[in-house]
């Protein structure tokens, strides 16, 4: 969402990127998911990665949580209505990363996290998704508050390789993702996903994973490379050179395919496509 919604001359803002376009753009939102279910998305998160109180507080945007997440919700329930011509699932994304200059303790982490879990189940999602997870403290937090809601909850796992070659997070303090799979796989979540990771460790990484879970796997890789200020992504994989690598992770035991930062719509068609 955060890069397709650039694209369309979205401002993101400095601290919490794309979390206030539902507010200052909400049409383009509308047409994003709109254009993403036409494209033969089966699964549409709503732009909420950023919008739990940890994120929007420390921006100060506090006071402004309830109606991003709420108003988020509705637009991606208002495109399904308006263009889904098959099943679509509309999921809420929480995140477990927190600012580097946060101060925030444990217990204020979990109550943000259940608050938005709530707010996403109260307001229509139908599923949550625990994105960027990869701190073996955070991310079981975040997955249990987002169990609270009764909803299905799925994991996504962020990593990249280390200057040494093993797989870590995604993000200082770059645990192993052995750990980060080993703090997840044992909770009630429905699906583990490799996300926002450069292609070309996604297979390494998916066999991390099933090294510790043996439950249904996902896969939706980043591409190209971040340029500032924006998310303006470069060098990013031809849609037929990604279905191919899905091919792969497929092979590997991939249920669901899909894509993170710097795909766009026409990854989502190919797939479609390839895949449908």
């Amino acid at each position: 969402m955060g890069s397709e919604l650039q694209a369309r001359g979205v401002a993101m803002h400095p601290r919490v990127w794309s979390a206030t376009a539902a507010l200052s753009d909400p049409d383009k939102v509308q047409a994003t998911h709109r254009d993403y279910i036409r494209a033969g998305a089966e699964v549409i998160i709503a732009n909420t990665y950023a919008s739990g109180r940890h994120m929007l507080e420390p921006a100060g945007l506090g006071g402004d949580v309830v109606r991003i997440n709420e108003r988020a919700m509705a637009l991606a329930r208002q495109a399904r209505e308006e263009s889904a011509k098959q099943p679509v699932a509309v999921a809420g994304s929480i995140c477990e990363w927190v600012p580097a200059d946060s101060d925030w303790s444990a217990a204020q982490l979990r109550d943000s996290f259940v608050e938005q879990a709530t707010l996403l189940a109260d307001h229509g999602a139908e599923l949550l998704i625990v994105e960027m997870a990869q701190h073996p403290q955070r991310s079981p937090m975040a997955v249990e508050a987002a169990l609270q809601s009764g909803l299905p909850v799925w994991v996504g796992l962020s990593c990249r390789r280390s200057p040494g070659g093993a797989l870590v997070g995604f993000d200082p303090p770059h645990y192993p993702l052995e750990a980060i799979v080993a703090s997840v796989a044992d909770l009630d979540v429905g699906l583990i996903s490799v996300m926002h990771t450069p292609i070309a460790d996604m297979a390494k990484a998916l066999k991390t994973v099933r090294g510790r879970w043996s439950g249904p796997l996902g896969a939706y890789p980043e591409s190209g490379h971040f340029e500032m200020p924006d998310w303006q992504f470069v060098d990013i994989i031809d849609p037929s050179d990604l279905v191919a690598e899905a091919r792969t992770w497929l092979a590997q035991g991939v249920q669901v395919v899909g894509g993170c930062c710097g795909l766009s719509l026409p990854h989502i068609a190919a797939l479609k496509a390839a895949f449908g």
